[in-house]
């Protein structure tokens, strides 16, 4: 039997990590201490605990507990499992349907729960690693309380290491091999425990500890896995997005290409990247935000490794783009004068007249409507509030790329708008 499925909890007491529901008054706590049952989903990462907590639930409801897995089942499963619990039920036992990765069974199939649901002759609990709001039926979202379950801490992973470690009779582990391991881990204690029994394994019975030499020789290209909330993590990225707002391709596939190979979430990468399209290129050229879109749809459709050369694609093109920060600029200038100035009251010439009262109270009068004014520009008119420097501006276009041209309209249509302000002609 594997490390892991060793070590599984055998009640509550053992169970690491999860303090915000396990804690003492907290939801599933009270629910195993009081045996009021409620259907629920579990989700988390993998290697966090749900299957472990399904099963510890049945055990303290004193249900019976039928597992299935959305990856391998299917409606023939799901019947028999109805089936069973029917037979339990007319025998006076209660009975949990557990069914893992959840997220996997389609909207028929998780309609298939309800009406059972319903009608009380299960508990349901489902365990899923994507978010249920956007992967399960609201109806089914609608009868189960969400729980979330968190990474395992590097705390209580040391702590579970030390446990496989006596299990297993293994040699003393150096703190920098702890501290790696925990790290390899990345809050999955399964992954934590599969990857330490391996080790052990290499090590044999002559070795007087498990260092980090010992590790890197078990666990090898392995090891090289980030620890997502660590310092090496966020380093990479930043190297990364560094590397392409100084126009440096090369540099920039490089670090790309050492995030993917440190087993970064590619997902993650291409979210990153979207933001670079409009913080650093912008309008400078509007087809690299669309771009970088199609390389994220394109990994949907592929997965890895096949999507990774879309990711790869959109982070030499963004690394050779014309550069602007004008739009961030601006969007941050903007930001500022609305936390420092607070809610000006629209123009009346701005606002919507939906109604006789508002009609009379001049809500939209002397609005000019700019499709009517030559070159559709109505030179003059105020769109910030009175109190508001009509003139004021927060985006400056840079002279590189499509902002060239940006620029030269915008310089041609503030000086319009000044001309007509001073009461020159085509003025207000």
């Amino acid at each position: 039997m594997p490390l892991a499925e060793r070590l599984r909890p055998q009640s509550l007491d053992e169970v690491i990590g999860q303090p915000d529901l396990l804690g003492p008054a907290k939801p599933l706590r009270v629910a195993f201490e009081t045996g009021q049952l409620s259907s629920m989903i579990l989700w988390g990462p993998p290697g966090v605990g749900k299957t472990t907590l399904a099963r510890l639930t049945a055990q303290a409801c004193g249900a019976e507990m039928i597992a299935i897995s959305a990856v391998l089942g299917g409606v023939k499963e799901i019947r028999e499992a109805v089936e069973q619990a029917r037979l339990w039920q007319a025998q006076g036992r209660r009975s949990i349907v557990f069914v893992d990765e959840v997220h996997r069974f389609n909207k028929s199939q998780q309609d298939a729960f309800l009406p059972h649901v319903e009608a009380g002759l299960f508990t349901f609990i489902g365990a899923t690693t994507e978010n249920p709001s956007f992967e399960l039926n609201s109806a089914l979202l609608s009868r189960a309380t969400v729980h979330v379950l968190q990474p395992i801490g590097a705390t209580d992973l040391a702590a579970l290491l030390e446990r496989g470690r006596q299990a297993l009779a293994a040699p003393p582990l150096s703190p920098e091999a702890v501290e790696q391991l925990v790290a390899y881990a990345d809050g999955d204690a399964r992954r934590l425990l599969n990857a330490f029994e391996s080790v052990a394994r290499v090590a044999g019975p002559a070795a007087e500890v498990i260092d980090a030499a010992l590790l890197e020789r078990a666990l090898g290209a392995q090891l090289r896995r980030y620890d997502k909330g660590g310092d090496v993590f966020f380093d990479s990225i930043s190297a990364l997005h560094k590397s392409v707002r100084g126009s440096n391709p090369d540099a920039a596939l490089y670090w790309f290409m050492r995030m993917l190979d440190g087993g970064a979430d590619p997902r993650y990468i291409g979210r990153r990247l979207v933001r670079m399209a409009s913080e650093d290129i912008g309008l400078a050229d509007p087809r690299a935000l669309r771009l970088v879109l199609d390389a994220l749809e394109a990994y949907e459709r592929l997965g890895s490794p096949e999507g990774d050369l879309s990711l790869a694609q959109a982070v030499i093109y963004l690394a050779v783009a014309p550069k602007s920060n004008a739009v961030y600029n601006a969007f941050k200038a903007a930001q500022r004068t609305v936390q420092q100035a607070g809610s000006a009251p629209v123009p009346m010439h701005l606002r919507n007249a939906p109604t006789a009262l508002m009609q009379a109270l001049g809500a939209g009068q002397a609005y000019r409507y700019a499709h009517d004014e030559p070159d559709a520009f109505a030179a003059g008119v105020a769109y910030f509030p009175d109190r508001m420097d009509p003139a004021t501006q927060y985006y400056a276009p840079v002279p590189r790329g499509l902002e060239i041209r940006i620029g030269d309209k915008l310089a041609d249509l503030r000086q319009r708008d000044a001309a007509a302000r001073r009461g020159k002609p085509g003025g207000t």
